[in-house]
């Protein structure tokens, strides 16, 4: 599976952006799936996971009631609509699919995408 992650920028505090993960190769909907990121000198961080047939979403306490992560697998998409933006979002987020078989929300990730940059000024 080869993802591509996109819809990164530059918006204010309280704005919204909406990152869109595009998969090819294998079957992406036989997949749970998930968003990361990773803020300058600190480690990658877990934000939010669907299910494989989007049925099931689990979220960070950080990012709950504000992002929202979700998927249309007619399109080998999953997107993470991100609300109410604070600086602390500031990050490279990835995408990554998840290893089938890995528990939920998954325990391990097999592919995973380039980072978009998402930087939120205050």
């Amino acid at each position: 599976v080869q993802l591509q992650a996109s819809g990164g920028g530059l918006v204010q505090a309280g704005g919204s952006l909406r990152l869109s993960c595009a998969a090819s190769g294998r079957t992406f909907s036989s997949y749970d799936a998930g968003w990361f990121r990773q803020a300058p000198g600190k480690e990658r961080e877990f934000v939010a996971a669907i299910r494989w047939d989007g049925g099931l979403t689990y979220y960070s306490d950080s990012v709950k009631g504000r992002f929202t992560i979700s998927r249309d697998n007619a399109k080998n998409t999953v997107y993470l609509e991100m609300n109410s933006l604070k600086s602390e979002d500031t990050s490279v987020y990835y995408c990554g699919a998840g290893r089938v078989n890995s528990g939920w929300p998954p325990a391990v990730y097999e592919y995973w995408g380039q980072g978009t940059q998402v930087t939120v000024s205050s």
